[in-house]
């Protein structure tokens, strides 16, 4: 086979596997190389210079179709409303916390998980620079939100956000609209955010594609054991290191909703090959396959393809169905006690 003008390593640090497929890759980026240039030059005429961006149709749309890297850090803060809630809070406020008192408890479990964060990224495992920053935003934020602390899967977030924006200030505002504003009760001690949102995937599986809802149901695999991670992660360790990026684009923009068109997206694309699976394991492992198959690899098609494929998905059906489900659960808990 010839030789991959790509590297072994990608752009943020994470080693390819050994199994990637760079041919698929290179005909994708041979064309998605030709958008990024287009979108670049178009974001750099509506940012401007010391323009402010505001949320509007047009930038919703520039968002949908990809933000470039140099810009994410600021076009995430901005849209999120991480800036506002920053400038509200004060500028000093990350330092301040960072040069509080310290709960030992909490410095150990961070300083615990730290080796476990992206061990085959080379900024974090070939330097302590990385793992520093990444220790200080984890402890500044779990010293900020005692109802969070620290939660597993947000060493994934803060990690991500900050080889993206390779700022400890952005990558903690982020990570605190994150939390507390796009995903909340979904990164606390009972996880009632992720419960229930999985909830509510099940059941617009059942109302979009009940094919394959009545197929894994008859397999006997959980939902659960398919898209914890999913949703803990916001796909990040899941999908490539390029699609993940974009989804994240689109979420700081339009909330959780994308989260759920991301993974109707991934279902449905796949439904053949999902019904075709007779047990448990097989069902188990196509769900890991659909995660790194050439669909997902062509970022630009796929994060296209969210926003036809699940159909209509207003947030009105989303609230009201993570509200009965949440009740459902509710009830069904104090009936069990």
């Amino acid at each position: 086979m010839a030789r991959s003008c790509f590297s072994k390593v990608d752009e943020y640090g994470f080693e390819r596997p050994d199994d990637f497929d760079y041919e698929t890759y290179e005909d994708f980026m041979s064309q998605y190389l030709i958008v990024l240039a287009k979108r670049a030059k178009k974001w750099a005429e509506l940012i401007g210079e010391g323009k402010s961006l505001k949320r509007n149709l047009t930038v919703k749309r520039y968002v949908r179709k990809g933000i470039p890297g140099e810009h994410r850090g600021l076009v995430w803060l901005t849209v999120s409303g991480a800036e506002a809630l920053r400038d509200e809070w004060g500028s000093d406020f990350y330092q301040k916390l960072l040069n509080g008192p310290m709960n030992q408890d909490i410095v150990d479990i961070v300083r615990t998980d730290l080796p476990r964060t992206f061990p085959d990224n080379i900024f974090f495992s070939a330097g302590e620079n990385h793992q520093q920053q990444l220790y200080n935003i984890l402890v500044a934020y779990a010293h900020d939100n005692h109802e969070v602390g620290y939660c597993q899967g947000l060493n994934y977030i803060a990690g991500l956000l900050l080889l993206v924006t390779k700022s400890e200030d952005t990558t903690f505002w982020l990570l605190k609209v994150l939390v507390e504003r796009i995903f909340p009760n979904y990164y606390t001690r009972t996880m009632d955010g992720v419960i229930t949102d999985i909830d509510v995937l099940d059941e617009l599986i059942r109302l979009k594609i009940p094919e394959v809802h009545r197929h894994v149901a008859s397999v006997g695999l959980p939902w659960a054991v398919i898209t914890t991670k999913w949703f803990i992660c916001l796909f990040a360790e899941v999908l490539p290191i390029e699609t993940v990026l974009r989804i994240w684009d689109c979420l700081f923009y339009e909330g959780s909703k994308i989260i759920f068109r991301v993974c109707l997206t991934l279902v449905k694309r796949n439904q053949g090959s999902i019904l075709q699976c007779k047990d448990f394991s097989s069902l188990a492992e196509c769900f890991k396959e659909i995660t790194r198959d050439s669909l997902v690899i062509e970022c630009h098609d796929f994060m296209q393809s969210i926003f036809k494929v699940p159909g209509s998905l207003p947030l009105n059906l989303i609230v009201k169905l993570r509200t009965r489900l949440a009740q459902q659960r509710q009830n069904q808990m104090r009936s069990d006690r």
